[in-house]
This record gives C-alpha cells, structure tokens and sequence, in this order.
C-alpha cells in the first residue's frame, strides 16, 4: 500500500530522500493546454531553497527543476509530469554519528519502530527537503489555477515565531518579501531577527505559525461531509514535515466567541452577496462562500540541534545526543513557500472536481 500520494483529481507522488541522487514528483490529472516551463516552477523553488541567510540551514542546493515528461512545446499534454530535482549538496557524515541512536523529537524512532530499519542521512523521507517536490507540484498548480481562474492569489507568512506574535494593526502586505522571515509586519522582524540569532548561537531553535490566504476562490469548491476543502486542507498541511496543528478561519478561537460575535453577517452587493466579517476562513459547510480562504499551521522547533538531548540507541543503551550538520534553527521559515504550494494543490483539486460534478454551475442569489 503506498501513502505517498495526495489529491482527487489533482494527483501529487512525491519520491526520493534527503540525500539521495535526487526528489521529485509525479503529478497527475493537469489539464491539457496550460502553459508551463521549468521557468514557471523555479522562481517558487528559489523561495525555499536552503542557504539564503544565516536563519536557515547552510546546505547549498541549487534546487534546479527538471520537467521530464508531460509537456510538450510549452503546454501539458493532460499526461503525467514527472518533475526532478538533483540532490548536490549532501553530508551524509554528518549523520554518522546518530545512526543507532534516535534524535528526541523527531521521526528516527517511528520509522525504525514501523518499518525495522531508516535511513539516517538527514532523515530521508521524513526529512523537510521532501518539501521541494510539493513546492514544485505547487508552481504547476499555481500554473492551471492562473489560466483557469486568473484573479486567485495566494499569499503566506509568518505570523507567529516562538512566543512573538505580529501586531495585525501594522499588517503590510509588500514587507513579506522585504525580510527574511516572510513575515508582514516590520517590527517584529527586527525583533525576529535578533530573537531567532540569540536562539541559533545557544545550540536552540524555536517553532513558527504560517497563514495562508487565497484571495479570489470561487465559492462553491469543496462539497458536504466527506469531500470538505476545509477537511482536505488541513490534511493537506497536516502532511507537511513537522506541523502540529492547523486552523481554518479564527479555528480554535472560535472557541471563545459567542453566536453574535462569530457570525458572518450578510449584505448583498452589486455583484452578489457581501460578507461583513470572515471567521470562517471563506468555507461554510466544506464549501468556499467566495471570501479569501485563510489558514494557519503550527510547526514545531527543529528536533535536531546541538544541545545534549537523553536518549536511547537501537540496541536500548540510555545516550546523551548532539545532532551535527547543518539544520534551519526555525523550520517555519522555508515553511511559508511549502503552504503556499499546499494550498494551490488542494484548491486547483477541488476547482477540478467541482467542475466534473456541477460544471461549474452555481445557484442564483437576487435574480
């Protein structure tokens, strides 16, 4: 049985280990006609690629995309696009040293106690470089979603680093790619910035909070109990390496509201109905009402660091583990482009479904 597969109609296998030759993808069930190049993917790859700043890990990997199949003449043929990215930068030594012994905190002792064996450089597949395979995946998603709906965009950052938190008052959307941290708020980029340095000298790192908004859905995407596009998104983040818990909308604080102040009033508009608030994340019911579709994910601190954590080896004996090698001190950061490409997955699979069930036909409001 294999699980390495995601999506309905819109179908992403993702295969290779950390340091192995190479990972990629296979993406299924892509339109035919839309216009795509390794130039569409790379720009999104280079958002995540590893050694950009002195925040995230210092393995230098070029991240170059290689479509081998699946396009011909610059537009997909609705077959399979099989796309690879060359490892070449690996320090598989570096893993040496823990390969009877499992990190606290990570998935070493899972894989050993499910499958009898792991393959210890760098954490093969629970490692977070299998991420450039959803990353590219993504950049073909973002692709059709352009030519099928060409006023959707999707935009993550971060919004929370350890116990900082932003100040949504001095929320700028052009500061997202102004620093390092994707973060909106300038302010607490500075503070980020000297907060996440003081961590990554003291051998520590520190978990995150990503949002992700995707502006322009069309309502109607995603369908009543089992076939929800809140359901299918929160598996999809829930899948990405080293996540802990998503939201959709005010998600867990929903908790705290009441009735009155949780409801999305509704006025109608020119074009349609108008909502006064989104607590809802832009789904009701599993089913997008139109709004921007908003969640969040937790990721949890990078498990390999280099102070002393107790542990056991495969033979049972109680060690003390440093983990070597070059590893981001706050994984959330090159988690924001992994979101994004999540996103454009599940929402060009439900537009791809929706348009098979209803043909795209939606119930008339004020007519």
């Amino acid at each position: 049985m294999s699980l390495n597969t995601f999506g309905h109609l819109f179908r992403v296998t993702t295969w290779g280990e950390s340091h192995g030759p190479a990972i990629g993808c296979t993406v299924d069930g892509c339109p035919p006609g839309v216009a795509l190049s390794e130039a569409d993917i790379q720009p999104w790859l280079d958002r995540r690629k590893p050694g950009q700043n002195k925040f995230t890990t210092q393995r230098k990997e070029p991240d170059e995309v290689r479509i081998l199949s699946g396009v011909y003449e610059g537009r997909t043929t609705g077959t399979p696009i099989q796309l690879m990215i060359e490892n070449t930068d690996q320090r598989s030594k570096d893993y040496g040293d823990i390969a009877q012994s499992f990190r606290p905190g990570h998935a070493d002792i899972t894989y050993h106690q499910k499958y009898g064996l792991r393959d210890p450089r760098g954490g093969g597949r629970s490692s977070a470089r299998e991420t450039a395979s959803r990353v590219a995946a993504g950049g073909v998603a973002r692709a059709a979603l352009a030519a099928l709906v060409p006023g959707l965009k999707i935009t993550g950052y971060m919004v929370q680093m350890g116990v900082k938190g932003i100040d949504r008052s001095r929320f700028d959307a052009e500061e997202i790619e102004r620093n390092p941290f994707w973060v909106p708020d300038p302010v607490a980029a500075a503070e980020w910035a000297e907060y996440l340095d003081d961590l990554r000298l003291s051998h520590n790192s520190v978990g995150a909070v990503i949002e992700v908004m995707a502006e322009g859905v069309p309502p109607g995407l995603g369908a009543p109990i089992y076939g929800k596009l809140d359901s299918d998104l929160a598996a999809a983040m829930m899948s990405i390496n080293a996540v802990k818990g998503v939201e959709i909308g005010e998600g867990m604080a929903a908790a705290a509201l009441t009735g009155v102040e949780n409801a999305d009033e509704i006025r109608m508009g020119p074009n349609g109905p108008e909502y006064l608030s989104n607590h809802a994340g832009g789904i009701l019911g599993g089913i997008s009402t139109g709004q921007p579709v908003v969640c969040r994910f937790a990721v949890k601190p990078t498990s390999s660091i280099l102070t002393p954590r107790q542990t056991i080896t495969t033979g049972g004996a109680e060690v003390d583990l440093v983990t070597k090698g070059r590893h981001d001190p706050c994984v959330g950061i090159r988690a924001v482009p992994v979101g994004e490409a999540m996103m454009a997955c599940v929402l060009l699979d439900h537009l791809l479904l929706d348009r098979g069930q209803t043909g795209g036909v939606r119930g008339p409001i004020g007519q």
